[in-house]
């Protein structure tokens, strides 16, 4: 991986980390176009830039983390889930991580509900995330580990999830962007363990390609977060949902049709 590639990355990953189109699944294809997915490094890199694009919440919601010890909890009981089924699925994730196929799949599948999720859940009786209870953080939380499948979405998972439980769209978002900076810190944790464990180490280079990753991702999802939610209160998921479709079908005619979708 070059700075380049690297810079690459780390523009999808702020521009669609908090969107419902699945930063992962973006990266995937980044990466596989740049044919460097396989690379046991930009495994890490492509989980490690997130913890970038997460902070940009800290920064943006930074009063929001010093309200009461009960916002604590309640993104630590969101968090159980993914933490336990996370620890348990590593290995087979860890798989899905290298399949373009899986990610396109995700992404038309995905696609397809967000066009109806609008009218599905178009009576919100929470608006306002004190209002949200313990069980509904576990259930949500149990939304989020279906985003360990590539291509799903984390976000796009969490915010349906909040919307099951009669959140608003605005709250459900803004609980997901919440309940992303644990996760992202623990997989992050989980991935440079990983990297240890199986043998290698970090030059000072890929410290260096990290590092301004990680800078790029949170610049840009600075940008994209504000955006994101202006937009979801006006017009709702239909055109995430068309655009998943479109970049699913796209990816799977090309696997289908003998393209490997390395092309640099």
């Amino acid at each position: 991986m070059n700075y380049f590639q690297a810079i690459i990355l780390a523009v999808i990953e702020g521009l669609t980390e908090f969107l419902p189109v699945s930063s992962t699944g973006h990266m995937i294809i980044g990466s596989s176009f740049m044919g460097i997915a396989s690379d046991p490094f930009v495994k890490l890199f492509t989980v490690a830039i997130q913890l970038g694009a997460i902070l940009s919440v800290v920064v943006l919601y930074f009063k929001r983390f010093f309200k009461s010890i009960n916002f604590y909890v309640k993104l630590v009981v969101a968090f159980i889930p993914a933490a336990v089924f996370g620890l348990l699925l590593s290995k087979k994730i860890d798989e899905l991580l290298e399949s373009p196929m899986a990610v396109g799949i995700s992404l038309l599948v995905g696609g397809i509900i967000l066009l109806f999720v609008d009218k599905w859940f178009d009576k919100p009786t929470i608006n306002e995330e004190e209002e949200i209870n313990y069980l509904t953080a576990l259930k949500i939380g149990f939304f989020q580990c279906i985003a360990m499948i590539p291509g799903v979405s984390r976000s796009g998972a969490t915010i349906i999830g909040g919307m099951t439980q009669k959140l608003s769209r605005k709250v459900a978002a803004e609980f997901s962007f919440f309940l992303a900076v644990p996760t992202m810190f623990a997989a992050t944790a989980k991935k440079l363990l990983d990297f240890y464990q199986d043998g290698h180490t970090i030059t000072q280079e890929q410290t260096n390609l990290l590092i301004v990753g990680n800078v790029v991702a949170f610049i840009v999802a600075l940008l994209a977060i504000k955006s994101f939610i202006g937009y979801l209160n006006k017009h709702g998921f239909k055109m995430f949902g068309w655009y998943r479709i479109v970049a699913g079908l796209i990816i799977i005619i090309l696997l289908m049709t003998g393209h490997n979708l390395e092309i640099i």
